[in-house]
């Protein structure tokens, strides 16, 4: 293959670059689960989230899920290296999971019945709040 003699950026581009941060979170000689050990972790809490909400622990279970969010938001925000966590760049990784993960919390927080949070302007604004 002949080396570029340019910085141009070619014209057509044949391969995609890794994400920042996107590389081992371990070192290479260290076995595939090692080295992706941040993702394990997060789809660990979150499938222990999706199992407590199926054994009929909805709120626990969902503040767990968004709980492992808000966590690969830290480890992505902290660590260089999250392995394929990494999906993007740094900053869109840690709004993405930081956003979704806050908002799945809050809402798990605000479900009915007997809700743990109340947030009071919210009662006047939504039309389809059950009044019993």
């Amino acid at each position: 293959m002949p080396r570029r003699t340019t910085r141009r950026f070619p014209r057509f581009t044949r391969d995609t670059a890794r994400p920042e941060g996107g590389g081992r979170a371990a070192p290479g000689d260290a076995p595939a689960p090692a080295r992706q050990w941040p993702m394990l972790a997060v789809l660990g809490l979150v499938a222990l989230g999706l199992l407590l909400t199926a054994l009929d622990q909805f709120r626990v279970g969902t503040i767990l899920i968004g709980a492992a969010l808000l966590g690969g938001a830290v480890l992505r925000w902290l660590l260089p290296g999250v392995g394929m966590l990494a999906v993007r760049s740094r900053f869109t990784d840690i709004a993405t999971y930081g956003l979704l993960g806050a908002a799945i919390v809050l809402l798990a927080l605000m479900a009915q019945p007997d809700p743990l949070l109340q947030i009071p302007f919210l009662k006047d604004t939504l039309h389809f709040t059950v009044h019993g």
